[in-house]
């Protein structure tokens, strides 16, 4: 039933990052789906390195290498195989990259960790709550 599940998570938040992708992998283990992992990160520009173009491109090589390389960490850890998962590293708005990716791969489902909500977005966090909105495909949110 799902066999493209993707999974938006951000490495410097294990633990959201650990739950929505437990669930990923029981999902696609019943189902003999594959799981893309996204990591969103913030797009650059010369700005942030006062106007250095070629700097803020090192920077988003290094970013993304670093960032791929924790999603890879994360995978080992929760002994998912290499063949079950692919890694896909953007940088823009979490919610437009997500929504993206998700109508690109055809995705059945989206999952989603979300944490510590607060009364502006009720019931979910701040990016779970905006990829709720705006996905064409399910959303599962993870706690």
């Amino acid at each position: 039933m799902y066999k493209n599940i993707l999974v938006p998570v951000d490495v410097f938040e294990t633990g959201l990052a650990d739950k929505a992708l437990s669930h990923a992998h029981f999902l696609a283990h019943s189902s003999s789906g594959k799981i893309h992992l996204l990591n969103v990160i913030p797009p650059f520009s010369p700005a942030l390195t006062r106007g250095f173009i070629a700097d803020a491109r090192k920077m988003e090589e290094y970013l993304i290498k670093n960032w791929k390389e924790k999603l890879a960490e994360l995978i080992n850890k929760l002994s998912i195989k290499e063949d079950e998962v692919q890694i896909h590293v953007r940088s823009g708005n979490v919610r437009d990259e997500v929504t993206k990716l998700a109508d690109e791969l055809k995705a059945d489902v989206v999952i989603v960790g979300s944490r510590n909500p607060n009364i502006q977005t009720h019931l979910l966090g701040s990016e779970a709550s905006g990829i709720v909105r705006y996905a064409h495909v399910p959303v599962f949110v993870v706690r």
